[in-house]
């Protein structure tokens, strides 16, 4: 009975000993494993007519900004088209670069004043040494007053939609603006309408007078 208590005990004691020995490795190594890495922070710079030195917006210190700005370029596709608006047309230039904590990454040159709408041009060149194509693209409506809100020099626009992409810059016409203009360019076509109908109505009833004196002579 004793030894059988003895070899029970001894059984007991190796198992234990093999487990701890099997967690040891694994509780040191989930011990030492680094966590993993946060990726860098995003941030755009920018550079063009008016801005004596580049604007650098940070994600941590303007999340709302550098979201907007990056919203104007990252709906690209593949391949835009290869040539672009007159270099006349196109106004000023401002130069978005895309980085990724302090390394650039993507970029973009825009045109928000361009004729017949905001325009992106993506370079084939890019800072992270990718392949790309380069090509014109429509831009969003709102990319004067992206730029403008988070400090590019740029002139207030108050008829332009958020969002959308292509279109002209005005969304409503000048002409539009203004009701009484509309109103009294109706009136006035109204009363040439009217005139001109009385002056037919006196042809016709001078006519018709004519000829009833010339049948009453003739029948005299």
């Amino acid at each position: 009975m004793v030894r059988k208590m003895r070899r029970l005990v001894a059984v007991l004691t190796g198992g234990l000993a093999a487990a701890v020995l099997s967690l040891g490795p694994a509780t040191a190594a989930t011990a030492t494993t680094p966590a993993a890495p946060k990726p860098p922070p995003a941030g755009v710079q920018i550079t063009g007519e008016g801005l004596a030195e580049p604007l650098r917006l940070r994600a941590e210190s303007q999340p709302a900004h550098v979201v907007a700005i990056i919203d104007q370029v990252n709906f690209l596709g593949r391949t835009g088209q290869a040539k672009g608006p007159k270099a006349t047309d196109l106004g000023p230039k401002y130069t978005v670069v895309v980085f990724a904590g302090d390394v650039a990454k993507q970029t973009y040159d825009l045109y928000p004043k361009a004729v017949g709408g905001p325009r992106v041009f993506r370079p084939a060149k890019q800072p992270d040494a990718r392949k790309t194509i380069a090509g014109w693209f429509l831009g969003r409506l709102n990319m004067s007053e992206t730029l403008r809100t988070a400090g590019v020099p740029l002139e207030r626009q108050f008829d332009t939609v958020s969002g959308g992409v292509g279109g002209g810059e005005r969304v409503i016409p000048e002409e539009a603006l203004n009701p009484a203009k509309d109103i009294g360019e109706a009136l006035g076509e109204l009363q040439r309408l009217l005139l001109l109908n009385v002056a037919v109505v006196l042809v016709i009833t001078s006519g018709i007078a004519g000829i009833a004196l010339l049948v009453r002579r003739r029948t005299r």
